[in-house]
């Protein structure tokens, strides 16, 4: 299930920084926690800039190599040696398949750690099945070069180092240093800048003071800076304007076609329900009439029989028809909201369902009739394939998103790749925007969380 919404302020939140009413020891803690937690991050990101340096450093290899043999001083060729060239195109083709995974893996951590989730800007890989070897490398190059976002991974490695050396390097290094300041002492190592005092133990204590200022410095600023650096690689890794733009039309050209896929799927099963439902007992019941008619003056009491039939298939005819018109829109979420409508869900239900619903207010109509399809289409998927004791679901609005969460605690495995109740419930959210995610390792338990935006 999930938990409330995280608060305004994501960067505090995510540090765990003390909040205004908090008792003092725990904020406290708090800082502290808060503190070594950026410290802890900052070696991480250093390791980044310093992995970052490796693909500079084959660039630049590359570059004397080249104007070497522009030159003509490396002479490989003349005399038998290896061709500059291959050295070039090897190093330029090893520095630029790394460059890419660190770039992800900088949005990956920006979203993670500091609130600041970075879309993918790249360019759709290009189709290449089919095509010999030197054509599908040929594509691929071609794709990598006219593709802006790859170029700007190039000039992330730079800023990353420039910018890293700031809001990263300098609190991590002013809080290493200052245990090294105040350890080194005790041990008797000399360190250089502290003055002479005649007396060993002062000098001792001046220095493990001073190292302690430093370290406390280094860890106030690690939670305060490293918010930074992510912002700086969000503006420099996040697609531009016009990529973004292009996603999104792509985004709109798929799910405009899933929802006509959808909506004349559905228009084909209500055409087949009422064909094999309701049509067949109307036909049934016109002819159970005309043999009432031919038999009321001559045998009224096989009359009386078919008038009850014919009554009865009437009253299976209304019966199939507001089943019918229950699955379109079912008159409990029009009357009642989804709240009402998914607690009528988990009462229908076989197995025992826990709701917690809480919606200040209710959601427009379309996002309503989605959200409570998808969760009936969730709790027939429990019912029939995950064997679960009991299953619940959690039904919030916050922070502008529709989030609802449906778990069990049946024998898990559920992937959307191998079932099409889920497919069918991606496509359905994809229409809204919305996302669907799921847990559900080998043995349970399963919670798929669904997020839709929407207003009031």
């Amino acid at each position: 299930m999930t938990g409330p919404a995280v608060p305004a302020g994501g960067q505090a939140g995510r540090f765990g920084r003390a909040r205004p009413g908090e008792p003092g020891a725990r904020r406290v803690l708090t800082a502290v926690r808060a503190s070594l937690l950026g410290v802890a991050r900052a070696l991480v990101l250093a390791g980044l800039i310093v992995a970052g340096l490796v693909p500079l450093l084959a660039l630049a290899i590359c570059a004397v190599f080249v104007v070497n043999t522009v030159q003509g001083l490396a002479g490989y060729d003349a005399q038998g040696g290896p061709d500059p060239g291959v050295s070039v195109v090897a190093l330029i083709l090893a520095s630029l398949l790394y460059v890419r995974p660190l770039a992800r893996l900088t949005r990956r951590l920006a979203g993670r750690w500091f609130s600041m989730p970075i879309g993918s800007p790249y360019l759709p890989v290009p189709d290449v099945a089919g095509r010999d070897l030197g054509p599908q490398l040929r594509a691929r190059v071609r794709w990598l070069a006219t593709d802006p976002a790859f170029w700007r991974d190039l000039l992330w490695l730079p800023v990353s180092v420039l910018a890293g050396s700031v809001l990263v390097i300098l609190p991590l290094a002013m809080a290493l240093y200052g245990v090294l300041f105040t350890i080194l002492p005790v041990l008797g190592v000399p360190v250089a800048g502290i003055p002479y005092l005649g007396a060993l133990a002062a000098r001792t204590l001046l220095a493990g003071l001073g190292g302690i200022a430093v370290s406390i410095a280094g860890l106030w600023l690690a939670p305060r800076l490293l918010p930074g650096y992510a912002l700086t690689a969000r503006a420099l890794l996040g697609p531009t304007r016009q990529t973004e733009l292009t996603s999104r039309v792509r985004h709109l050209a798929r799910t405009r076609s899933d929802t006509i896929d959808a909506g004349a799927a559905e228009l084909r099963r209500i055409e087949r329900d009422l064909h094999d439902g309701a049509q067949a007992r109307l036909v049934a019941m016109g002819m159970t009439l005309d043999a009432i008619e031919q038999q009321i003056e001559s045998s009224p009491q096989a009359a009386r029989a078919l008038l009850a039939e014919a009554k009865a298939s009437s009253v299976q005819a209304l019966a199939e028809l507001r089943d019918l018109v229950r699955g379109i829109h079912p008159p409990v979420l029009a009357d009642r909201g989804l709240a009402d409508a998914v607690r009528a869900l988990a009462l229908d239900t076989p197995i025992p369902v826990r709701v917690c619903a809480e919606l200040p207010w209710r959601p427009p109509a379309p996002v309503e009739s989605a959200a409570y399809f998808a969760v009936s289409e969730l709790l027939a998927n429990i019912v029939k394939h995950a064997r679960a004791r009991e299953a619940w679901i959690d039904v919030r609005h916050s922070a502008g998103r529709l989030r609802i969460s449906v778990g069990d605690d049946g024998h898990g495995g559920a992937d959307p790749a191998r079932g099409s109740g889920l497919r069918g419930i991606e496509r359905r959210l994809a229409a809204f925007d919305g996302v669907l995610a799921t847990s559900s390792p080998a043995g349970g338990p399963t919670v798929v969380s669904l997020e839709i935006p929407c207003g009031s």
